[in-house]
């Protein structure tokens, strides 16, 4: 017996399930990808996000690491952007974090976790630079789950400032990237309300000029 054999069957039995209501999804499937949105969320294995937003497959482009974030040295995430952005056309980028992340939880310690510090640097930068407000909060919890917050709509303007995004927004290519929140204790999205559709929205700083 292999060791996973139930993952085949669960499988098997969830193909099943969907050509029973749809005899022909996987041959359209297999013909074209072509969804409209790139989802940049955590690796949690809590935050399937397909299934957060009821989407079935060929419908989120999907892109996952440790507390979300997109830096400009990741040319594993930069290139899934690029492809999302030049090659699907997406309309949409979504960056999703979600409250009690234990990489924003990590970087907020000054306990060794190896490796992954060197990955979780950028979120004490946040961290920093809201020192004040974070720690006016009344508990640990309640300062991670805000500073997941922040994280997500730093990531939000670091896919702005990439040279991929700003290409597409003079390109007069329509595209738009979002910041949201997941709860893992009640299954719920909350907006953040920091979308930007164009480089007039950043900080002058960041806008690349031809």
């Amino acid at each position: 017996m292999k060791l996973l054999d139930r993952f085949f069957q669960n499988n098997r039995e969830w193909a099943d399930s969907i050509t029973s209501v749809d005899p022909d999804f996987f041959s359209r499937l297999a013909r074209q990808q072509s969804p409209a949105y790139l989802w940049i969320g955590c690796s949690d294995s809590r935050v399937p996000a397909n299934e957060i937003v009821g989407m079935p497959p060929g419908e989120l482009f999907v892109h996952r690491n440790v507390a979300n974030l997109v830096v400009q040295y990741d040319f594993n995430c930069l290139s899934v952007i690029q492809y999302a952005v030049d090659v699907l056309k997406v309309k949409h980028i979504i960056v999703c974090g979600h409250y009690g992340c234990g990489g924003v939880k990590a970087s907020m310690s000054n306990t060794k976790h190896g490796l992954i510090d060197n990955w979780l640097h950028s979120i004490k930068h946040t961290w920093l630079q809201h020192r004040a407000e974070l720690d006016a909060l009344p508990d640990e919890a309640t300062r991670i789950d805000r500073l997941c917050e922040l994280n997500v709509i730093k990531q939000v303007s670091a896919v702005g400032h990439t040279t991929v995004v700003q290409d597409a927004w003079d390109r007069g290519q329509a595209l738009a990237v979002h910041g949201w929140i997941y709860g893992i204790g009640d299954g719920l999205l909350k907006d953040l309300d920091v979308t930007i559709t164009g480089r007039e929205q950043l900080d002058p700083v960041y806008r690349m000029n031809d």
